[in-house]
């Protein structure tokens, strides 16, 4: 890779209720699949200031205890994705912006592959990032 090359970077919080799910949002663009909220790091921004105003702008909350889990390369896309595990209040109301329409609380049997090996990653996290690629 060149200099003056670019490629995509993105930040994703995942984040598990008191149930052990985890927080998946339903998009209304491509595929309108489900993901974990986040997006693109924007020119002049951290990993940590894209993550909060990506999860602000989708979830309409704050989140807490943002822990950097893992770094996953996903060929299809050519991006490299961050992922922290993070916490919201038990009692916090999430109001989605126009970029979903709907969210769930889905148990991990219920996520595809990719989403599940990065919410295991998360969930067992012991102090050492991990790098993986898709």
């Amino acid at each position: 890779m060149a200099f003056n090359d670019t490629f995509r970077f993105g930040a994703h919080a995942i984040i598990f209720n008191y149930e052990g799910r985890v927080l998946l949002l339903k998009r209304t663009y491509g595929n309108k699949g489900w993901s974990l909220p986040g997006g693109s790091v924007e020119p002049g921004e951290t990993v940590h200031q894209a993550l909060y105003r990506e999860c602000r702008e989708e979830l309409g909350i704050e989140f807490r205890d943002a822990i950097l889990t893992g770094i996953y390369y996903h060929s299809a896309l050519n991006t490299q994705a961050a992922m922290f595990r993070c916490s919201i209040p038990k009692d916090a109301e999430i109001n989605l912006s126009s970029e979903h329409s709907d969210y769930k609380w889905m148990d991990l049997s219920e996520i595809s592959e990719t989403q599940r090996i990065r919410a295991l990653d998360a969930l067992e996290f012991q102090g050492h990032v991990v790098s993986r690629a898709f």
